[in-house]
Formats: structure tokens, sequence, C-alpha cells
């Protein structure tokens, strides 16, 4: 529930009331590694649908888009690059001071040391319109997807190439120059695991542990020396990653086995990534879906979550946890303000999203009241878009796009909770 006026605590006059996106499953027309696997892997996806997907609450509603190749292609994505400034006019409807969005590598840079001139000045006017309506820009260097010609070098699984990276930093320079908020990685510890464990996601290498734990350990390299060039760049910019953040329970408190794996899991979800750059982010930034009980100390396979409450993806949902887990990083790093930058569920029927905004906001207010340094909170997504492998069919926006309809925007109703807290706590 949306609390009384004078229960709710004095939140900072700076905080980021926002909303997240990734250019990738935004923008449309991406040319870089994902929509070239996209184009492989389509037929195979959607034939796997039922098999991967039955399971899941109101799967029947969506079944026959699961079921087409086109569902994983994000072809012309919502077409926000060339709509941006609608979609940043809905941002001002309701009631968000900032935004966080991708400079997408393989638009600046599509062949290796060729430089789009005309790509940069998009996302300068991209920012600069930001900027004039009041809306404080949240950039996020790396969201998973790069040029065909870094993939095909390695990507991130050899250190040498991190300085291909280091060296697209330093070309966004004019960029990065007109910011404050700056996120180097999107979610280091996911797209590892998806890519070399699970193999779900490009390159789709099943099983390569060794390949995974290179590519991890380089991930905390091109953060570090990001970090660096960035503060050269902007000394006064706030420079964070997004690191994906569970919460993980024992599913019995009294077992000592349940206890360790729930520690375990908490170590290789939260802390490993985060403890080595401590020193080389200004704002320690989190996102958060999940929280788990843990009966042993595999992923997925010894998770113990309750039946219900369950999104249209099947994720058990908690989303007042995330008050316990913000307590967690404030003790193991004190001296660091907090920000949340991704938070939210697939929920096409629109029938859970407020209860979650509700409940992450009540989580919010409790830890801003114990003192904790929060400087922001960002839903996914603004607008409904690609979810990567599993295509078109989950809905995370704020807003509904139908993109059968000249990719008509429609605020879904329950974005009115989120207007409404931010206005109580302005």
């Amino acid at each position: 529930m949306i609390m009384d006026k004078k229960q709710i605590p004095e939140y900072p006059k700076n905080f980021l009331w926002g909303a997240s996106t990734a250019g990738h499953q935004v923008e449309g027309n991406c040319d870089d590694q994902w929509s070239r696997w996209e184009h492989e892997n389509a037929e195979r996806l959607a034939a796997n649908a039922d098999k991967r997907w039955g399971y899941v609450p109101n799967y029947e509603a969506v079944r026959d888009r699961a079921n087409d190749p086109q569902n994983y292609i994000s072809g012309a994505g919502v077409e926000h690059y060339e709509r941006y400034e609608e979609d940043f006019k809905l941002v001002k409807k309701l009631g968000l001071n900032s935004f966080r969005f991708t400079v997408e590598w393989s638009r600046i840079e599509p062949e290796e040391g060729v430089y789009s001139a005309e790509a940069l000045k998009h996302y300068q006017d991209y920012i600069d319109k930001l900027i004039d309506m009041g809306i404080e820009p949240v950039l996020n260097i790396w969201h998973w997807t790069h040029p065909t010609w870094f993939e095909d070098k390695g990507a991130f699984t050899k250190r040498k190439n991190i300085k291909y990276f280091i060296r697209f930093v330093k070309k966004i320079a004019p960029l990065l120059e007109k910011v404050t908020w700056v996120v180097t990685i999107n979610e280091p510890n996911n797209v590892v695991w998806f890519q070399y464990v699970s193999g779900e996601w490009p390159p789709a290498e099943k099983n390569k542990f060794i390949k995974a734990a290179k590519t991890y350990i380089n991930l905390v390299s091109a953060h570090k020396r990001a970090y660096i060039e960035i503060k050269r760049i902007n000394p006064s910019a706030e420079v964070t990653t997004a690191h994906a953040s569970s919460l993980n329970k024992p599913a019995n408190p009294k077992s000592l086995y349940h206890r360790l794996s729930a520690s375990f899991a908490n170590y290789v979800a939260n802390t490993w990534y985060l403890r080595r750059i401590r020193n080389y982010q200004d704002v320690l930034g989190f996102n958060y879906y999940f929280t788990n009980y843990m009966k042993g100390p595999r992923p997925e396979t010894d998770f113990a979550n309750p039946e219900k409450p369950l999104n249209d993806l099947g994720w058990y949902m908690e989303p007042y946890a995330v008050a316990d887990l913000i307590r967690k990083f404030h003790k193991q790093f004190p001296n660091k303000p907090i920000i949340l930058l991704e938070n939210g569920l697939a929920d096409r029927q629109d029938v859970q999203r407020e209860w979650w905004i509700k409940e992450t906001i009540r989580a919010m207010d409790e830890v801003v009241n114990e003192g904790i340094p929060v400087a922001g909170y960002m839903h996914w997504s603004l607008l409904d878009n690609f979810e990567w492998a599993i295509g078109w069919w989950p809905a995370f926006g704020l807003v509904e796009v139908d993109r059968e309809n000249d990719m008509k925007r429609t605020i879904r109703k329950s974005a009115q909770t989120y207007t409404e807290a931010i206005k109580q706590r302005s």
C-alpha cells in the first residue's frame, strides 16, 4: 500500500526515480552478435518453445507467439531509436526524473576501427534531449551486445580483447562528458552463466566452465580499466556497474546444510564480483528480480521456492525482500551509496505489477528510513521489449507497446502506482 504522508521517510532531493531500457531490446535494426545469432536460431527456439515454457502461468495466451520464429527476431524493436522523443515524453508523464539507456557499440563502431559520426551524433542528441527535458541520463556502456567483429575475435573470453572495449569507451568521451551517471557493464555474472554454462545465449557454449571463469575475470578487469578511463574523461561522474543480485535464503533455517548453501549462493551471486571492484565504483549498483530458497548449492536445481506468486516467466516473486538485500550490501560495503538499477516483472495482463511496485517502494521506504544511503530506484522496463532468447512474448513495460499496431504506446494502469508513489516522496 502507498503510505500515509506522515509515514514516508525523507528521500534525498536528488534521488533517482526512473526506468531502464537496453538498446538492443528496444532500439530496433541492431546489427550485432545477438541479431546474427537470432537469425541463426529462431527456428530452433520456436520449435522448442512448448518444452521450454509450457509450464509457465498463462502460457496458452502466448503460445502462438512463442511458436512463431519471428518472435525470436528483434527486428524493428519498438522503434525507440527513431521515437525516443515520444518515449521521453512518457518518462515525464509518469513523473520519472531519470532514464537508463545503452549506447550501442555496434552502431558506433560497426567495423573494427571504423566509426559512425552519425551514430555518435544520434546519442549526443539523445542525451541533450534528456537533459533539456529535465531527465537525468544514466548511460550504460555495455548491455551484452557488441559488434560482430569483436565477437569473432573471441569477445571478452580473451584478456587482450579488453583493449577494444576501452578504445570504445574513449571514443564515446563526448557522451561521457555530458552525463553524471555511468554504468559500465550490465550483469556480468548473468551473461557469463548464460553464454558458457547453461549455453542459452550466444555463443551458446554449454558447460565451458574454464571459459566462463576467464570471461568473468576479464569483465572485472574491463570494468576497472573503464572506470579509470571514465574518471579521466569526467572526474565528477558517478560510475557503477549493474550487478545481477539475488537474495538467497535457506529453505530450512534449522538445517546447517541449507544455511551453508544459501551463504555460498549469496557469495557467488552477490559478493565475489562486487568485492573485486569495490575500489573502482562510486556507487554500488545492482539489479534485483529473485529471492531463492536453497536446499543445496546448485542454481535452480536446488531451489525450494514457494509455488506462488509467479510472474509470466514462472519466476517466484518476493519484491519486498530487496530491503534485506540492500541491508546486506550496506553491511558489506558501508561507505558506498546504493542504487537499484533494474527491478520488475513480466506481467502481460497487468495484474501483479501494482503489487510488485507497492512492495518494492515499501522496501525502499524502510531502508531509507533506517539511514541507508540509497541513491535511486529504476524500474524495468519503461517499454515492452525484446527479452533476448525468450523473444517478444514477455511484457515487462510500464508502457505497453503494440507492435502489430504501429508500435502504439499505452501506459499501463499499474504504472500510475509508481507515479503516485513518486509524487508522495518528492
